[in-house]
């Protein structure tokens, strides 16, 4: 088990040369020693395309990639962490935009990119909700690839076609009613996977289009006990509860790609998911607005809940790694490389000043709503820590798989998030 005591021990082993990350390092000055053991879990079909891009883009830059593909976030994380404590790193790692690597950070055990964000401005370009995450004390421990929007709305348009829904949906009453008719029609309405994520991202996204930014920030970031046993949280269990009448019999353990080929086939209606199931859409050859449809919000006004992918650099001092370190963080930083990551991951890039007609209309209509600072939100993991999100999951799914009284669940939330 992964500890701060264990992690602090380990910190005494691997922290005595720490090297800040540099932009400064040319290409021309890199070589086959800058070799870079790269952890992710990139491995689904529009995952493993995008990856595929900042690999070359290393390569481009005289670097050497090596590919350690790890399948589930979760295990992918365990894998780096253990590594590290282990005294044996990789050269760098994929991690989200959340409190996932704040113990490794409190820890000494990454080196910073000051010199990256410096040179960037990202005080000023970033959205908050990723500052919040990857900047500690001053200085910055991760660099941000792209943006991703956890809670789209998605839908196929053949199977629209069949259930007669002339147009999508703009408030929660004409979601169900959608869902009804895709029912009727003999379709899955909602294709998901019965995973603890994948409904606390269902979850979410009734909170934020119901509850909007002023429910979603005191229930999520304040914790509030009052918000938290209020009818109006009551009425956004109740609706997520409602969710779970239009998923079919083999929702258990579906995995999130395998829903959005629900989708694809025109088998389902929706899908709740973040903007990466756009990936599976590209990578099937599927074209928003012609096969498929994408809603941000039910509301002009609702929460764009974010979140994102980063590289996190484990300190060394080993100067080959350093070098590679360094130049991994020049070229993943880049806004060419995020736009064209972002064209087969689904995401969008940090920089939103980028030339977006290079990007699909899903994520055009991502960049100009970031642009909207108002609707800036984290996802749940930028707020509750992980012992926290954990234990929402935990009762979010307990309420999705059994036949319990919403009250005792508002209780449930209110205790576990009480600390």
């Amino acid at each position: 088990m992964v500890t701060p005591r264990t992690m602090a021990a380990a910190c005494a082993r691997l922290c005595a040369a720490a090297s800040v990350l540099s932009l400064t390092l040319p290409a021309a000055t890199a070589h086959a020693s800058a070799r870079a053991e790269v952890i992710h879990w990139w491995t689904s079909g529009g995952e493993s395309s995008a990856v595929k891009q900042v690999a070359q883009a290393f390569r481009n830059a005289g670097g050497v990639w090596i590919d350690s593909a790890i399948a589930g976030g979760d295990q992918s994380r365990a894998v780096t962490i253990n590594r590290i404590i282990g005294g044996n790193p990789p050269t760098a790692a994929q991690f989200n935009t959340s409190k996932q690597f704040t113990d490794v950070i409190e820890q000494d055990m990454l080196n910073n990119v000051d010199l990256v964000a410096k040179a960037q401005d990202w005080d000023r370009i970033l959205p908050e909700p990723l500052i919040d995450v990857i900047k500690h004390d001053g200085h910055y421990y991760a660099v941000p690839l792209n943006i991703h929007m956890q809670t789209w709305i998605w839908y196929s348009k053949a199977a629209f076609a069949k259930a007669g829904i002339e147009r999508e949906p703009a408030s929660m009453p004409e979601l169900f009613a959608a869902l009804d008719k895709l029912k009727a029609a003999g379709l899955v309405p909602l294709a998901h996977g019965g995973q603890s994520w994948q409904e606390t991202v269902l979850f979410s996204s009734l909170l934020a289009n119901i509850g909007g930014r002023e429910l979603y920030l005191k229930v999520i970031r304040d914790r509030d006990q009052a918000a938290i046993k209020s009818p109006a949280f009551r009425d956004v269990l109740l609706a997520f509860k409602r969710m779970k009448s239009y998923v079919d019999a083999g929702s258990p353990g579906r995995n999130w790609n395998d829903a959005t080929a629900m989708l694809i086939s025109g088998k389902a209606g929706f899908q709740i998911m973040g903007d990466w199931a756009k990936g599976e859409f590209t990578n099937a050859g599927q074209l928003p607005g012609q096969h498929y449809g994408c809603i941000a919000g039910l509301k002009p006004d609702t929460p764009y809940l974010m979140q994102g992918d980063v590289f996190v650099f484990p300190r060394t001092d080993n100067p080959n790694t350093v070098k590679a370190q360094q130049l991994l963080a020049n070229v993943v930083s880049q806004p060419e490389l995020q736009v064209t990551f972002s064209k087969l991951k689904g995401s969008i890039p940090v920089h939103t000043d980028v030339d977006a007609t290079q990007l699909d209309m899903c994520a055009q209509k991502g960049i100009e709503i970031v642009k909207d600072r108002s609707r800036q939100l984290g996802v749940t993991e930028v707020y509750l820590t992980p012992d926290q999100n954990g234990a929402l999951q935990d009762i979010l799914t307990a309420y999705w798989n059994m036949d319990t009284k919403v009250d005792k669940v508002q209780r449930s939330i209110a205790n576990a998030l009480k600390y």
